[in-house]
């Protein structure tokens, strides 16, 4: 199997996605095809040896192929022909944030029959949306945190005692996230929170939280799972711990943690996956106090896709390859035209 990764798009995670690319580029034992989406919606084909960062930064992947999208994969377009780009199986979706986890490049490839690991629509827009994170997780039994929704044209009314945390609604890798210790911090924080949305989640901190991230997938009646990861930070993982996970190959230890709780994550992150995920490599984070799971949040397309939880990454992707949900295909026979018409008569034709 051969990958085509896609990465880059329209977000304030779009260098991230280029990390990430970059990243997987080390650890794909077969070379992959990598195709960007820059922020103004076009996709270039970019050689391997031009996958570096300031390939991008200084746009000079602008002298790559522009290539289309087309029925079944993508083409490179001339004034007389267009030419399919060949050479992969499969497409990764790697677009962090918005476009990548949002459901637009799902439904893109969706529309155009191109077979892609990674969230599907609806799974896309649960994920990305942490209210509805929320509600899907209440709808499956799995816990969360309490939290509120501020809209910023709301009252700067708190439900909770200090500390709370401020989350933009919908974004990732800790970006316009921060942690308000008292009252007079709120509205500051709150003022960064709302340069990236128009609604922010806030959830009140818990001090000395134990967070576990567990990665994985479901091929057919079996799960794939990662090794379980304790990660370290101080009181959060902010934006610069994450963004440096973004370009990690070296594996991490296993959490050293009991059975029963190793069994409780995989069976909630099993709840958590369920069909709405198929087809996807996710990652999720959990929390754990007082005897509790929580679900904290998921991460459909998580940074270089987690590789450095899996001892054979390659394999992984290999296997859920050929795991991947199928379209339903939906062939129009016109019988109902056809009848009215019928009855109309021919001159009604």
């Amino acid at each position: 199997m051969t990958t085509a990764i896609l990465f880059g798009g329209a977000s304030y995670e779009h260098e991230i996605s280029i990390v990430s690319a970059i990243a997987l580029k080390k650890v794909m034992k077969k070379r992959p095809i990598f195709i960007f989406l820059d922020a103004k919606g076009d996709f270039y084909h970019i050689p391997d040896e031009q996958m570096k960062s300031d390939h991008f930064s200084s746009g000079g992947y602008k002298k790559n192929d522009r290539l289309h999208l087309a029925r079944g994969g993508f083409e490179k377009r001339g004034l007389l022909k267009s030419k399919k780009l060949e050479g992969f199986d499969v497409v990764l979706n790697l677009i962090h944030g918005g476009q990548g986890e949002d459901g637009t490049i799902a439904a893109l490839l969706d529309f155009y029959d191109i077979a892609y690991i990674g969230p599907r629509k609806e799974a896309s827009v649960i994920s990305y949306n942490k209210w509805l994170t929320k509600l899907y997780a209440e709808g499956i039994g799995v816990e969360t945190v309490e939290y509120q929704l501020l809209h910023m044209d709301d009252k700067r009314e708190i439900d909770f005692g200090y500390p709370i945390i401020v989350k933009p609604l919908r974004l990732g890798s800790s970006i316009g996230v921060s942690i308000v210790k008292s009252e007079e911090d709120l509205d500051f924080a709150l003022d960064v929170a709302f340069e990236f949305d128009e609604e922010v989640l806030i959830e009140p901190f818990i001090e000395g939280v134990e967070e576990y991230n567990v990665a994985g997938c479901r091929l057919g009646e079996k799960w794939i799972f990662s090794r379980i990861e304790a990660p370290k930070k101080s009181e959060f993982l902010d934006f610069d711990q994450k963004y440096l996970d973004f370009s990690r190959t070296e594996s991490v230890q296993e959490a050293d943690i009991p059975d029963s709780l190793e069994s409780d994550l995989k069976d909630t992150f099993k709840k958590v996956y369920d069909k709405t995920f198929d087809g996807a490599l996710i990652r999720c984070d959990f929390f754990f106090a007082s005897g509790e799971i929580m679900l904290n949040e998921i991460n459909p397309i998580p940074g270089s896709m987690a590789n450095y939880l899996f001892d054979d990454f390659n394999g992984v992707l290999e296997r859920l390859a050929s795991h991947l949900p199928k379209q339903r295909t939906i062939r129009p026979d016109y019988a109902y035209i056809d009848k009215v018409q019928s009855a109309k008569g021919p001159k009604a034709r």
